[in-house]
């Protein structure tokens, strides 16, 4: 039997770095596809940079798109590149537009034209919720977004299902709720939080200031997470998936346990900045699980105490070294 391929879009992400490495550990040939910028950031992959392929290609050009699908011929494409951070999608409204929402549609026109028995994976996400009609979460929940980005995410979601019932498709959208790591980028707060506790135990920081520590969410390991993408393509018929860990932490919570594992108070160095807060919160996150444990068995083996130990932990390992 030939070797399954499969495109990754945004494989230097996240998300991208552990989905490559899980299809690795299940034999694929991985594509990851990387766009046209000065500075490519490969340090999430460098450790697997010799075992996958890395391709150029852009969501807003739709020639790249094509190209990569008809040189590699990939079986599964997961579509994981976007403008991910929602702060920024204030800043930028028209492209994160661009990326999260027309890209996705750019992509999937792609697979509809040169191959349409593709089995193609879109990144939705929680944020799409954003002032929660209903707790918890569900597939079934209306959708309200409150930044750019949720909206954009709500149009990629969309345009998904439309494609995979105005042309019968296999595409498949996963509802993930936030999901971190070690590896996840130092401007999202979970990050944030977990370096600063390791600097500020080193000596090398006094405080951190966050925003709103009242916002809570659904939090998840992302190693965990992306085996839940690579298990919605497996069925024989394509559906929507909600992944969540079925708790809800607080921001507060989430430093009380950090600064908690390095034995350290938590309120001697927190600081409220009103530079932080958002122009309309997402109040109360919380997915249920239920479905895509039930159909395709997935469940979480990261705890979330865990989960904050091990970002803490591998930010101290980082910040020893670079001191050394």
């Amino acid at each position: 039997m030939s070797q399954k391929r499969a495109l990754i879009t945004g494989i230097t992400g996240q998300d991208g770095s552990y989905l490559a490495e899980f299809l690795l550990q299940q034999g694929y040939k991985v594509i990851g596809m990387v766009r046209r910028t000065s500075t490519v950031n490969f340090d999430r992959i460098k450790h697997i940079q010799d075992d996958i392929e890395v391709v150029q290609g852009d969501l807003l050009d739709q020639s790249s798109l094509i190209e990569i699908l008809r040189d590699y011929r990939p079986q599964e494409v997961y579509n994981l590149a976007a403008q991910s951070f929602v702060p920024t999608s204030w800043k930028q409204p028209v492209l994160t537009g661009e990326f999260t929402a027309l890209g996705v549609t750019r992509i999937l026109e792609a697979v509809r034209n040169v191959d349409p028995t593709i089995r193609f994976y879109q990144a939705s996400s929680s944020e799409m919720f954003g002032k929660v009609q209903e707790v918890p979460q569900t597939e079934k929940t209306p959708f309200y977004p409150r930044s750019p980005y949720g909206v954009a995410k709500v149009y990629g979601h969309w345009i998904t299902v439309n494609y995979r019932e105005s042309y019968n498709l296999y595409a498949c959208s996963g509802i993930l709720f936030n999901h971190e790591s070690p590896r996840r980028g130092l401007e999202f707060v979970t990050h944030k939080i977990t370096h600063a506790v390791a600097k500020i135990k080193l000596g090398q920081a006094k405080d951190l200031h966050l925003g709103n520590l009242d916002s809570k969410r659904d939090w998840g390991y992302a190693g965990d997470y992306v085996r839940a993408m690579w298990l919605m393509l497996q069925p024989g018929q394509p559906d929507d998936y909600v992944v969540a860990s079925g708790e809800t932490h607080s921001v507060r919570e989430f430093c009380e346990l950090a600064f908690d594992h390095v034995g350290l108070k938590w309120e001697q160095y927190v600081v409220q900045d009103p530079a932080f807060m958002r122009p309309a919160e997402v109040d109360h996150l919380i997915g249920n699980p239920a479905k895509v444990s039930q159909v395709l068995g997935w469940k979480p083996s990261v705890s979330f105490p865990q989960l904050v130990q091990m970002m803490v932990d591998a930010d101290l390992e980082t910040l020893k070294k670079d001191g050394a």
